[in-house]
């Protein structure tokens, strides 16, 4: 990349909570985060906000009468924006821009509404403000009050990595110096369960981990859905409170053989990882979030994917899905959280259920990757970097 991307803050609301000391103590934990919970008349395992989180959200809704007919999809990413945004010590002078997405965006509000629509033949006057996609990056726009682009959009489950893609873009454009990126999904509703379900790729059986996710061994498919919001501050250049550098990215799309295909060896994640590395050497990638949904094809494919890349120089693999679910639109930002927290502390956070890794290898070099439907793939390559607090100069580990 021909300009350094810092990542100065990021914040989240999901079922590992909403403060990092907690998320951090529940990813050391080999324990899921999966309920089971009544979705009209069936029962599916969900994976849902922590009451810390539950708490923020509901305040927030408080805080204004226009805040009390937004979907919680809205809710969420205001949570956490307003956390980033705190963190990164950005103010309303800053000219900055937004871009957070949604995959199903404001689900709960339209099937309410849509089925007030049937059962009344009439719809509120609030139908579609409320439910348009693009309101998410305007509700925080006027929440922060910020003057700069605000952009919303949905990717399907790379939505999270494709609005850093975004913001990437704009900031190497030299159109603003700072954009708050992230994906945001509250899907646990009937419908959208029966959806999952239909397509027969959803957890069926009552075991210890509901969600197989990167259990390349399972026999059934294992999705599980979890709601949350995660996003981040991106800044132009080496800032002195960066988190990590953006050292590569990388993105491509397949060619459909049907509406949700992905190839066996997922070529779409080839080329993805293979651009986001084209100026690293392989073997200095430390470990790889992966996208890992706990479908049998998707788990598959990516790992497939990953050994044609690195071959013999495999990096240690992990997922957070296997503990709080497919966050749709959320859970590529949510993973760059992930590897954020495993750089920090220097310690990597396996899978409980797959053969153990050599994890003695310091963390500095982190891949992350995301795909949707029809094979829309994202893989991006952060750089752990560290302040010196003597010189107070900023030095990335490279």
């Amino acid at each position: 990349m021909s300009q350094i991307i810092s990542i100065t803050s990021i914040a989240s609301v999901s079922p590992l909570g909403n403060d990092p000391k907690i998320i951090w103590e529940n990813y050391l934990n080999d324990e899921h985060l999966f309920i089971q919970k009544k979705f009209g008349d069936q029962v599916a395992f969900a994976s849902v906000l922590d009451e810390a989180s539950k708490e923020q959200v509901a305040l927030l809704k408080q805080s204004d009468i226009k805040y009390k007919s937004l979907d919680n999809s809205v809710l969420f990413a205001m949570t956490a924006s307003r956390e980033a945004i705190r963190k990164a010590n950005w103010t309303k002078e800053d000219l900055f821009g937004i871009n957070i997405g949604s995959s199903r965006g404001a689900t709960e509000l339209f099937e309410k509404h849509f089925l007030e629509y049937i059962e009344t033949g009439k719809a509120q006057t609030l139908a579609s403000p409320t439910t348009t996609l693009g309101n998410i990056s305007s509700w925080i726009a006027h929440d922060l009050q910020s003057e700069g682009p605000e952009v919303s959009h949905s990717i399907t489950c790379s939505t999270a990595l494709h609005a850093l893609l975004n913001g990437v873009a704009w900031l190497r454009a030299g159109m603003v110096d700072k954009f708050l990126v992230g994906g945001s999904e509250a899907p646990l509703t009937p419908f959208t369960i029966a959806q999952m379900k239909a397509m027969k790729i959803y957890a069926k059986e009552e075991q210890e981990y509901p969600c197989r996710a990167f259990d390349l061994e399972k026999k059934q498919n294992s999705m599980v859905l979890g709601e949350g919001a995660s996003v981040c501050c991106l800044e132009i250049g080496e800032s002195e409170n960066a988190l990590a550098h953006i050292i590569g990215i990388g993105y491509a799309t397949e060619i459909l053989e049907h509406n949700i295909s992905i190839s066996a060896e997922a070529e779409c994640f080839k080329k993805s990882m293979a651009m986001a590395l084209k100026d690293t050497s392989i073997e200095e990638v430390d470990v790889i979030v992966m996208h890992a949904p706990g479908t049998l094809k998707g788990d598959s494919s990516e790992h497939k994917a990953i050994q044609h890349i690195f071959g013999e120089s495999l990096p240690l693999l992990t997922t957070n899905k296997w503990k709080i679910g497919h966050t749709f639109g959320a859970s590529g930002m949510l993973s760059i959280e992930m590897a954020l927290l495993m750089m920090e502390h220097n310690r990597f956070i396996d899978v409980p259920f797959i053969p153990k890794q050599n994890s003695n290898r310091a963390i500095k070099t982190v891949l992350i990757n995301a795909v949707g439907f029809g094979g829309n793939a994202v893989s991006i390559l952060l750089r752990k970097c560290s302040v010196f607090s003597r010189s107070h100069s900023f030095q990335c580990l490279w």
